[in-house]
């Protein structure tokens, strides 16, 4: 249960951070916050997971210790008893068969020792048997040993200088794995970098741009009035949002819940993203606007 919920924790923060920077790119701060608080979130409940799962480990040993030591005070107690026990109590009787009456006939004594002959001569055909099929045997583990045997020590150096065995495929190991993961590293540094920077853009020859937006509203007042209102404010608050301010950016009511905006001078890319992420943050209490279309107003063509 507790992997389960890792991986539910490690997917949750995944796509929060990936939202976080998504929305970064496209400038919509609102959101970005959002997802900053989950990802802020879900890293404390780790963190918590992982402290409680210590904290459990920690009361098991804890418990396991308590266990052990009572058993020990038991068995200590036990042991105490029973050396306190009168010697006459702990006197037990050694082979009884030597009480026997005498008539009877003992063979335990020759039984013994025609086994121990037998024993001895099994055991000398088994020391036979292994010494003539040991040889291979021992070669492959004698190859298999030899990377452990020291070093001649008539060979030149010291002994601390050379290197240990089997370091060397270790040392090979962990720089790979090192490489790989600053590699990794600095091609998600680059490609971050290249999406969220701000780069110079060449001036846009059109007159203006148009931007087509639509007004979404939720709760009981959805008059025009009321989703005219929602516009203004959205809109009013975006003008600063692109490199150069909108000075000269008129929002007119199209009905139906559309909206038509004039920027001048016409936008670039980059900063009609910006107002773009602007418009459709979620900034304004049940009230949800989206950018339905974009255009290059030439001159003389305001209509458009």
């Amino acid at each position: 249960m507790r992997k389960i919920a890792y991986v539910l924790a490690a997917l949750a923060a995944t796509g929060a951070g990936t939202y976080l920077i998504v929305y970064l790119y496209r400038w919509q701060w609102q959101r970005a916050l959002i997802c900053g608080v989950l990802l802020l979130i879900i890293e404390v409940m780790l963190f918590g997971l992982v402290t409680l799962g210590r904290l459990n480990r920690i009361e098991e040993r804890l418990r396991d210790t308590d266990r052990r030591q009572r058993e020990l005070d038991a068995r200590q107690e036990d042991v105490l008893t029973r050396l306190r026990e009168p010697a006459t109590a702990r006197e037990e009787t050694r082979f009884r068969w030597l009480e026997d009456p005498a008539d009877r006939s003992f063979v335990f004594v020759p039984v013994l020792m025609v086994a121990g002959v037998v024993l001895s001569g099994l055991a000398w055909v088994v020391q036979k048997l292994a010494s003539t099929t040991a040889g291979p045997a021992e070669r492959r583990l004698a190859g298999r040993l030899a990377v452990l045997a020291a070093p001649d020590p008539a060979a030149s150096g010291d002994l601390e200088d050379l290197p240990a065995p089997g370091s060397g495929r270790r040392t090979a190991r962990v720089a790979t794995v090192g490489a790989l993961s600053v590699a990794l590293l600095a091609v998600l540094i680059v490609a971050l970098a290249d999406l969220t920077q701000t780069r110079g853009e060449e001036t846009n020859e059109h007159e203006a741009t148009s931007v087509l937006v639509q007004v979404d509203l939720r709760g009981t007042d959805l008059s025009t009035g009321r989703r005219a209102l929602a516009a203004e404010q959205i809109w009013e608050r975006c003008r600063d949002s692109t490199s150069a301010p909108l000075k000269h950016a008129p929002l007119g009511e199209l009905g139906d819940g559309m909206f038509a905006g004039v920027v001048r001078p016409a936008l670039t890319d980059h900063d009609l993203m910006r107002l773009r992420g602007c418009l459709e943050d979620a900034t304004l209490e049940r009230a949800h606007l989206t950018v339905v279309a974009v255009n290059d107003v030439e001159s003389g063509d305001d209509s458009r």
